[in-house]
């Protein structure tokens, strides 16, 4: 997928812009602040229609405007089909997400539809933070290529908060209904588990390339998918787990809890990584990711969106990433950083059509 055009109004800090793409590489210099992540997110949200830091969309607005609004231009891998793809939204009324003109019943039937992978510095949360993170990982992967991933996953979550809100009741709650809603998360956290699997056991070897590529197989890396699941039935688990449950007053058995392990030589990264370890392992997931879809997804190139990634990493290693992305492998891509040298160096690697942007108190200047 190509995006050729993007306008912006009162999106952050973001007043108005109006702005042409390169098909290849497209760079953004300036300062921390100046609003170079910002373009990043209003590309991310016409692709998941939400923004990458919250699900509150009025929180997208300018301080002192009533609406926002995103237009983006597309072109398909074959470079004829047209997407035009809408979001908008005024203060205090529901936002619109058109393609084409045409208004989505469900939002969820926009996922996929222009596939995008980011790789930012809040990426480190993956190896340091808690399994959410994590799950949200493999969540955000598989939902851009089977649809069917995400009416499973909603269901089951359904099911979950009606299970808790059950066993938070003073009162004993009705036995009938708790196996309802237990026999409800047992289905559907079969088909969520099922697909985790399948995606964590294509995507290892896949990971694992591109580690070596970019750190010269100086360690050994590994992911390890962790369920309940794999205990046994999960009904008979939420079943044989009531009485402890209802003490606690929620589930602790599910899907919910799944994690996805991040290993640097068979011990765990957020223990053993460095600084520059973890930055590596977390990049090489989200190139990775790009990899996996590129070949999934039937004829759709997904967007690569790289913000700032180059911080803590030692010279050999971004320069391997720098080869990377300046391949043939890649399709589109969009960059962020402080520092022009990084970018210079991926452009002199790369042969490919690019387009340089200052930025600056959230307006674009071609240099």
């Amino acid at each position: 997928m190509i995006l050729k055009s993007l306008s912006i109004l009162n999106y952050k800090n973001i007043a108005e812009a109006e702005l042409q793409f390169s098909p290849g590489i497209n760079c953004f210099i300036g300062d921390n602040g100046e609003g170079k992540t910002n373009l990043l997110d209003a590309i991310y949200f016409l692709s998941f229609t939400h923004s990458m830091f919250s699900n509150i969309d009025s929180q997208m607005m300018r301080h002192d405007a009533d609406f926002f609004m995103l237009k983006g231009a597309y072109t398909h891998d074959d470079g004829e089909t047209e997407e035009n793809i809408y979001a908008g939204m005024k203060r205090g009324v529901k936002k619109q997400f058109k393609r084409n003109g045409k208004a989505y019943r469900r939002m969820a039937e926009h996922i996929g539809m222009v596939p995008l992978i980011i790789s930012s510095p809040d990426d480190v949360l993956l190896a340091r933070g808690g399994s959410e993170e994590r799950r949200h990982l493999l969540d955000v992967v598989i939902s851009q290529y089977d649809n069917a991933y995400i009416d499973h996953l909603v269901g089951y979550n359904k099911a979950l908060q009606q299970r808790n809100a059950l066993l938070k009741m003073e009162q004993e709650p009705d036995p009938m209904l708790l196996s309802l809603w237990e026999e409800e998360m047992a289905r559907t956290a079969e088909e969520v588990y099922r697909r985790r699997s399948n995606f964590v056991e294509q995507f290892v070897p896949v990971f694992n390339s591109v580690y070596k590529s970019i750190s010269g197989e100086k360690e050994q890396v590994s992911l390890r998918y962790v369920s309940h699941c794999q205990r046994g039935p999960l009904l008979e688990q939420l079943q044989g787990g009531r009485v402890r449950e209802r003490a606690v007053g929620y589930t602790l058995h599910g899907i919910h809890r799944d994690d996805l392990e991040m290993l640097i030589g068979g011990w765990p990264m957020k223990r053993e990584g460095s600084q520059g370890q973890t930055k590596t392992y977390v990049i090489s997931l989200k190139l990775a990711q790009f990899d996996f879809l590129r070949k999934t997804i039937s004829q759709t190139t997904p967007l690569l969106l790289l913000d700032d990634i180059f911080d803590k990493l030692d010279a050999g290693r971004v320069e391997k990433i720098v080869d990377m992305v300046g391949g043939d492998g890649f399709g589109q891509i969009f960059i962020t950083d402080t520092n022009r040298d990084h970018l210079d160096s991926i452009l002199s690697a790369s042969q490919v059509d690019y387009r340089i942007f200052r930025v600056k108190g959230g307006e674009f200047f071609n240099t």
